[in-house]
């Protein structure tokens, strides 16, 4: 029986001193969709994408690369570089400049007239480059990648000129 005491202290123990250690932080792929569109003077799309953190610790975006199709169409490259802390399951608004095909164009011209009734297509898809944010293990940071992908429908703003949602 003394000897089941000294057994069970010792994994009790054991236990303690494992609970000490260092927290672990999980990491997730983030969330990347496009919040609002924009058509620019020049003719270019002005892109608001978000990026939601889907981490238990905050983590430093640094990059996308990917490519946005809009209703079956040819896809666009979309890529930027960029540095956002986002803190964990927090989000942020990244603004990206992407050039579209003329038939994006007439797709988008297409759903303009329609109002908040018309919708388009589009999928975002890529990778987005990122590392965590673990002040208190700096030698710790293993950069990641993770890909993301994105299906939704854009809709002309009411009473926003060029403004899509």
């Amino acid at each position: 029986m003394k000897r089941l005491l000294h057994g069970l202290t010792l994994v009790m123990l054991a236990a303690l001193l494992v609970a000490c250690g260092p927290q672990r932080q999980s990491v997730f792929p983030p969330t990347l969709t496009i919040q609002q569109m924009r058509v620019q003077p020049n003719g270019s799309w002005q892109l608001s994408l978000r990026i939601q953190n889907n981490s238990y610790t905050g983590m430093n975006y640094q990059s996308i690369e990917g490519q946005l199709q809009v209703a079956q169409g040819i896809p666009v490259r979309v890529h930027a570089a960029f540095n956002l802390d986002i803190p964990s399951f927090a989000g942020d608004v990244l603004q990206i400049d992407v050039l579209p095909t003329p038939a994006m164009n007439q797709a988008l011209q297409a759903i303009a007239g329609k109002g908040s009734a018309g919708s388009l297509a589009y999928a975002l898809d890529g990778t987005v480059h990122c590392q965590p944010n673990l002040d208190d293990h700096p030698d710790n940071k293993n950069p990641r990648d993770f890909p993301f992908h994105s299906n939704d429908f854009l809709s002309p703003v009411p009473g926003i000129a060029h403004t899509y949602r």
